[in-house]
């Protein structure tokens, strides 16, 4: 085995996803490369002329990006060769487009500020076709300064891959839809308590189970799951009793582990990671260990459950965690500095 392949299987793909028109802002979407086993991560260059791509995700040799401006759209990129290529950009037909998941050959997108879901369906070489759905929620929420309209913030699979959830911050709503012919047909709502602000969704590996990250009242709320029907059940914080209301804080990413024994939230203004175990229905908030950075938006798992990653918007920087399986707690190991990282994926 050359060094040259050696290397390669020791480390494996890393895309961060930034802003490209804020100031400080990235120029593109970094690439770079992280130890297996580590989680050291090390920059070795940028997809540029793709703006604003706050969520990436990969999908085999092809990798999808939100371009989150008012005049949304979404990038593909191949990942075939040395050098990664820009396919094209078709816009999503809503304003800021922030997450999006590839699902039965199709993109589909959340559009924050018009608060809608789109899709655009995937061609034989990768590139995105014109835009086939766009589907726009209504209602608002008791936060008018966050709830004046609906705001779209993720869309998700279940773990059947059967529905596409769509979790709504400005509703304080999970819409649930069935893809077909490239249309989205609406089959459940359910409603999480006024004010909450629903940001994002995990499913457990059973899925029985699904935990939302409530943005606006730093909680997490169990939900039970059956047949594309969401059901509120316990809600719990995700930070410990008594901690000071200011600064405010914001949960962002939530991740099940693959044993589905931890969850896991990043807290933003808390700025720390919290853990919580499962056992069933019932979940405990078991810590909160310091992130060692600023407001982590995303977080990711690696495939071997080894290695968390959190990216840290406000003090530019992605920070690496080892987990130990069997607690399910988390300790820093690695700090990487990046351009406003708000999204980490990987690949390989």
């Amino acid at each position: 085995m050359t060094e040259g392949v050696a290397q390669a299987q020791a480390e494996y793909r890393v895309y961060l996803g930034t802003y490209t028109t804020w100031s400080g802002g990235g120029k593109g979407i970094g690439i770079g490369v992280a130890d297996r086993t580590t989680g050291r991560v090390r920059s070795t260059g940028v997809i540029s002329n793709v703006a604003n791509p706050s969520f990436v995700v990969v999908e085999g040799n092809r990798l999808y990006a939100v371009n989150e401006s008012p005049q949304g759209a979404v990038t593909a990129v191949s990942l075939d060769g040395a050098t990664p290529r820009v396919l094209n950009t078709k816009p999503t037909g809503g304003g800021d487009p922030c997450h999006l998941v590839v699902f039965q050959g199709h993109v589909i997108s959340a559009n924050y500020s018009s608060g809608s879901v789109s899709v655009n369906p995937i061609k034989a070489d990768g590139s995105l076709g014109d835009r086939t759905d766009h589907v726009r929620h209504q209602g608002s929420g008791p936060d008018q300064s966050r709830q004046a309209g609906p705001h779209a913030h993720q869309v998700v699979v279940d773990p059947r891959r059967e529905y596409v959830l769509a979790v709504d911050l400005g509703t304080d709503s999970v819409y649930t839809y069935r893809l077909a012919g490239g249309k989205l047909t609406p089959v459940s709502t359910a409603r999480v308590q006024p004010g909450a602000g629903p940001r994002h969704l995990a499913f457990h590996p059973n899925g029985q189970y699904a935990y939302i990250a409530n943005e606006l009242d730093s909680t997490l709320v169990v939900a039970s799951y059956a047949n594309g029907v969401l059901t509120p059940l316990a809600k719990l914080p995700t930070v410990p009793s008594g901690t000071p209301a200011n600064p405010r804080n914001y949960p962002a990413e939530v991740l099940v582990s693959a044993d589905g024994r931890f969850v896991y939230v990043s807290n933003r203004g808390h700025d720390s990671i919290a853990v919580f175990s499962v056992e069933g229905d019932t979940v405990k908030l078991l810590e909160t260990t310091p992130v060692g950075g600023k407001f982590p938006r995303h977080l990711a798992l690696d495939a071997s459950g080894k290695l968390l990653f959190a990216s840290n918007q406000n003090s530019n920087t992605v920070t690496t965690f080892t987990v130990d399986q069997g607690s399910g707690r988390v300790k820093l190991a690695s700090t990487f500095t990046a351009p406003i990282p708000v999204c980490v994926a990987l690949k390989g």
